[in-house]
């Protein structure tokens, strides 16, 4: 079995294969978010790649969002901000790519994970890709990844994921939702679909699938302040006694 964290790239033709993994559910240290915005970034410069898809490692779980250890080691304001802009430079990364970037959701989704699932331009998914946004549940609130939530399902259908923080919504609800663009039985049929698309995806003129990348993200070019302001918020909620206290009970269970 797998223990040690990382972030590669493969390629197969024309298609990148960005993969991440960390042992704790997927979930992202700050350092391996950098390793991920890098990976993302690196890719504008290959003119043999049109298309990326991104995944993670395993079965269970898409991503566990961020780091509880990293969190309960944030000390001061800058420490705050800094470690949530790590979500905010990968949906950055992800919004600014001149590929197309598909997501491949297998499993289980929290805080975080949520949002590359929405910076992604379009997802598969499992049915067994259940979707949770348990931030209010901590003390925090997910500040940076909301902008491309709420562009993918809307305000009202955000609301009821934040507030409900502790239940999760089903495959089901994030597909009828619009966060999940195809959904699956199983990870067989979801592999051999996005396969098939990313394929037929890759073929088409890249300078015409770049201009439509562009329009698919009309008015977000002022995500590079706005997310970094909210990780800022992020950053001072970390250091409350209510969270403290909240992500030491949750280690605890």
């Amino acid at each position: 079995m797998e223990t040690t964290s990382y972030v590669t790239t493969t390629f197969k033709d024309t298609i990148a294969f960005v993969e991440f993994f960390h042992p704790a559910s997927n979930s992202f240290p700050s350092s391996q978010l950098a390793e991920l915005t890098n990976a993302i970034n690196a890719l504008n410069t290959n003119n043999d790649v049109r298309v990326i898809v991104l995944k993670s490692a395993g079965e269970k779980a898409f991503c566990a969002g961020a780091s509880f250890d990293e969190l309960l080691q944030v000390s001061d304001l800058e420490q705050g901000g800094q470690f949530f802009s790590g979500f905010a430079n990968v949906i950055n990364a992800m919004r600014k790519s001149n590929k197309i970037i598909i997501g491949r959701i297998q499993g289980k989704t929290v805080g975080g994970g949520v949002g590359l699932a929405a910076a992604c331009d379009y997802t598969f998914a499992t049915k067994n890709a259940s979707i949770k946004l348990s931030e209010l549940a901590i003390g925090i609130g997910p500040f940076v990844i909301e902008p491309a939530v709420s562009r993918k399902i809307g305000k009202p259908a955000l609301a009821e994921m934040t507030l409900d923080a502790e239940n999760w919504k089903s495959a089901d609800w994030a597909f009828n939702n619009k966060l999940f663009t195809q959904l699956f039985d199983d990870v067989t049929q979801m592999d051999e679909a996005l396969e098939k698309f990313a394929t037929r995806l890759s073929t088409y003129n890249p300078e015409a699938l770049y201009e439509m990348k562009k329009v698919l993200w009309e008015g977000t070019e002022n995500w590079d302040t706005l997310l970094k302001d909210r990780a800022a918020i992020s950053g001072k909620l970390v250091l409350s006694d209510f969270t403290v206290n909240a992500l030491n009970a949750f280690k605890g269970k």
